[in-house]
């Protein structure tokens, strides 16, 4: 194991995440919020200590880094980035209990959007800018940051290694034949998106200051909302902007790459972009249907239902109306949907349309060879062959996927909530959605939950935003045996 490598590779990132707060410092010096400057101050001395102290001890430099560290970094960089992050809220006392503060950085870095804070409004702007800044950054992944701007003197195995393990997806493609360009091109992609959902907010009537956090947690699809109502107060204006950019942050990024090289058919020949479209306008048929007379007029049933059926399948946890209260069949589907998730190489969570369609050719393929035994029979995705590598790998997910949610299920029960509120609360933190049912519901918080279940719940946030495996690959005796 090349420790000195991930040593550095981990002291970057902290040393990164000291910038990014420098932001926020100044907002709250601007608002006068000195104890919530002082927090900041605070956390970038310790963050920036501790990452002294690890480029002091790996100060020399070892070759070699393969799969295992490439995990290992993903996982323990996404550790060390939280418990940093969340030293301003327990620093300012804004969130007084620390593992109550991790909670909520966590959340804010996997984009999940599940909040302990039952009062969101009742916390200084610097901390709600960082808060909502957690979400961009961690939508597209603080590494594939680290690679755009980082200088290029890794090895490009090095580079493929890292983002394999934080990118979402059943497999990662280079867009060009270099990994770090491909990095570039997503993040320069993911900051013009961002920067036209802003300008069509702001100039829609929203605040300033809301319109860079909302566009922050629509990006991100992350979901923290800078009201107690989430986005409900703003206008119906504002509600379908919000619809149509939580849609387009939860496609694939290659495919706008793609729209760029003005390589149209092979968009519209996307088989993982049209079943997210038939998804989402199927469910949003549905939904109307089912609301019935729940509002009083059409457009205003299509309108929530199509902001809700966006922000869950894209994971992102914003809510314009209280959907536990809507009918038994349309939370069913909500729910469904929270299982199912995005696009792969979106910023979106879940199991990921691309592995949904994945999993139903492999049950197609696995009923046409008990019909013919002797034929061969292949997986085609787009027309090109999918490798058994990446169907093993998908298989393994799933089972991972299921166990996980299951032992979390059960653990969280003895919290002694009710069903639905145990295993959506656990659905919710684990597909990095945000919002529940029942108990933790739209309107609700996490907070009641007990310790354990915290930690559960901080455990399957980062599982299901690194994609389960760069977690078990820490617990794992083979990642730390000698070689």
């Amino acid at each position: 194991m090349n420790f000195k490598m991930m040593g550095r590779f981990i002291a970057q990132i902290l040393l990164l995440e000291a910038v990014f707060m420098i932001p926020a410092l100044l907002i709250s010096l601007f608002d006068q919020a000195y104890k919530a400057a002082w927090s900041f101050v605070a956390a970038i001395v310790v963050i920036c200590v501790f990452a002294g102290l690890l480029l002091l001890i790996c100060h020399k430099k070892r070759n070699g880094f393969y799969a295992r560290e490439g995990l290992a970094s993903v996982g323990f960089g996404w550790i060390a980035l939280s418990l940093g992050g969340c030293l301003p809220f327990y620093f300012s006392r804004e969130i007084p209990h620390f593992l109550d503060a991790l909670f909520e950085i966590v959340s804010g870095f996997t984009t999940t959007g599940a909040s302990i804070l039952p009062e969101v409004e009742s916390l200084s702007r610097g901390i709600l800018y960082w808060r909502s800044f957690s979400h961009w950054l961690g939508g597209m992944g603080v590494l594939v940051f680290l690679l755009a701007v980082a200088p290029g003197s890794k090895s490009n195995g090095f580079t493929m290694h890292l983002m394999r393990a934080e990118s979402p997806g059943p497999n990662v493609g280079k867009l060009v034949p270099r990994i770090r360009s491909t990095a570039r091109i997503l993040y320069l992609i993911y900051v013009l998106l961002t920067v036209i959902n802003f300008l069509f907010l702001f100039l829609g009537g929203m605040p300033l200051f809301d319109s860079v956090c909302t566009a922050f947690g629509t990006a991100g699809t992350g979901g923290f909302g800078i009201k107690n109502d989430s986005i409900a107060g703003y206008s119906p204006y504002l509600q379908n902007v919000c619809t149509v950019f939580m849609l387009l942050f939860g496609i694939n990024f290659s495919c706008y790459y793609l729209l760029l090289m003005r390589q149209f058919k092979n968009v519209f020949r996307d088989e993982e972009l049209r079943l997210y479209l038939g998804l989402v306008a199927g469910s949003i048929i549905l939904i109307v249907i089912n609301l019935k007379d729940t509002y009083g007029t059409l457009a205003e049933t299509v309108r929530h239902a199509a902001f809700q059926v966006s922000s869950i399948i894209t994971t992102t946890g914003f809510a314009t109306t209280d959907f536990d209260l809507w009918p038994e069949f349309s939370k069913a589907l909500l729910l469904c949907l929270m299982l199912v998730g995005a696009c792969a190489g979106s910023t979106g969570g879940g199991f990921k349309c691309g592995r949904v369609l994945l999993l139903f050719k492999s049950l197609h393929r696995n009923i046409r060879k008990i019909l013919h035994p002797q034929k061969v029979q292949v997986i085609r995705n787009n027309n090109q062959m999918v490798e058994e590598s990446v169907l093993d790998n998908t298989n393994a997910y799933l089972a991972a996927y299921v166990v996980i949610i299951v032992a979390s299920v059960l653990i969280v029960s003895l919290d002694n909530f009710s069903l639905t509120t145990s295993l959506s609360a656990v659905v919710a933190c684990f597909n990095n959605i945000g919002p529940g049912l029942d108990a933790v519901g739209p309107t609700c918080n996490f907070g009641d939950f007990g310790i354990l279940s915290k930690l559960i719940l901080i455990a399957d946030m980062l599982a299901g935003r690194l994609e389960i495996f760069p977690i078990l690959v820490l617990f794992s005796r083979s990642t730390w045996r000698h070689r």
